[in-house]
């Protein structure tokens, strides 16, 4: 078995290593470049072949939004479709348009307060690479700093797939007849046998690997949201497929419905609520599939449950990472800024307006604690 650092010592033939940079061109230390709003800045544009090895940035603006207002996208071999779209915090492990430490082996947001964003993720090409990230705000973008660290080779094996990345979003829905329950709090839920209804974070057609997941999800309710399964449908098979999971945390490589900050370089949890009623509120969960990729020869379909049988009215998000010969499936358009707004906070307030209501429900007692329920239940 290969680790990561197995083929450190071993001398290079014909390799040269390069970089493009913001650096001042003048000699100065301006070291940065502008993005008005609208503007789609090429932060790289690479001839030939090779492997970009390093990608570092950090970012100065009046968008206290920018990370999710910002979007980068990376293009290999001349294609016209993006093989890498996804807001810029999404892609480098910060949900919400947030800024907070994370740390992993081949993403990292790390200090001043998760300000400066890094990959690792090797990104082979054979005929050229073109990075851009556009500013999709309201506010200039007054200074950006960014290394793009690469290997030039005369060429590379056709072995070597393209880096890919995915970010996708939904408001998820509750089974009508069930409602939204989980642990048969509300009432019974049925059985699913199908993935049909499940959360997709990745769609894709052709041969390859899959390396990775960013899973920020909101919950506007204190239930734990973790019992849906993980499914993987390889190849075009069906339902139950290859590879199928028993809960969000067990994918996650955790028990037990956690809610605490754990960094492990390829799983754990970034962040959690910090309300903690239950677990509403933010979570990012993460996984790297890096000692064990799930391959597939001609496509990948896979999703999650969002509460057992889908029951749980959720805001998930993800960045899916992998590798596949090109050409890809085109990714659909990314949502507009409004649509990758976040959903408002629930506070304590609103879940004192719940309670407001239940009281009235169970007929305004005075003394009305919580746990009462009506007789017919």
């Amino acid at each position: 078995m290969l680790g990561p650092l197995s083929n450190l010592a071993r001398l290079q033939d014909k390799v040269k290593t390069k970089r493009v940079s913001s650096y001042d061109r003048t000699g100065n230390n301006k070291d940065f470049v502008r993005l008005a709003p609208g503007e789609t800045a090429e932060l790289a544009s690479i001839e030939g072949a090779g492997i970009v090895k390093h990608i570092w940035m950090t970012l100065n603006t009046q968008d206290a939004f920018i990370r999710r207002n910002a979007v980068i996208r990376m293009y290999w071999d001349g294609e016209r479709e993006p093989s890498v779209q996804a807001p810029l915090g999404d892609f480098f492990g910060q949900g919400w348009g947030e800024e907070y430490n994370f740390a992993s082996l081949p993403l990292a947001a790390a200090p001043a307060k998760g300000r400066a964003l890094n990959c690792y993720f090797p990104m082979p090409f054979g005929a050229g690479a073109r990075i851009t990230l556009e500013n999709d705000s309201e506010h200039e973008l007054a200074s950006l700093y960014y290394y793009v660290d690469y290997e030039e080779h005369e060429s590379i094996p056709d072995s070597l797939g393209r880096f890919h990345a995915w970010w996708n979003r939904e408001i998820t829905g509750v089974q009508p007849e069930e409602g939204e329950t989980e642990w048969g709090v509300i009432g019974p839920q049925g059985n699913n046998a199908t993935d049909k209804h499940n959360y997709v974070f990745a769609d894709i057609e052709g041969k390859g690997h899959f390396v990775g997941l960013n899973y920020y999800v909101d919950s506007p309710g204190p239930m734990w949201y973790g019992e849906g399964d993980d499914m993987w449908m390889v190849d075009g098979e069906d339902w139950p497929g290859s590879l199928h999971g028993t809960g969000t945390e067990d994918f996650f490589n955790s028990s037990w419905c956690p809610n605490e900050v754990y960094l492990h370089p390829y799983f754990g949890y970034a962040r959690v609520p910090t309300n903690k009623l239950g677990w509403m509120g933010r979570t990012h969960c993460y996984r790297f599939l890096l000692e064990d990729p799930v391959y597939f020869d001609k496509s990948l379909r896979a999703s999650i449950e969002h509460g057992h049988d889908n029951a749980l009215t959720l805001d998930l998000s993800t960045v899916a990472y992998w590798y596949q010969a090109e050409p890809h499936k085109p990714f659909p358009a990314i949502a507009n800024r409004e649509g990758r707004a976040n959903m408002p906070e629930i506070s304590f307030i609103d879940v004192h307006r719940w309670r407001h209501e239940w009281r009235k429900a169970l007929g305004g007692g005075a003394t009305l604690w919580g746990h009462e329920r009506k007789t017919e239940e």
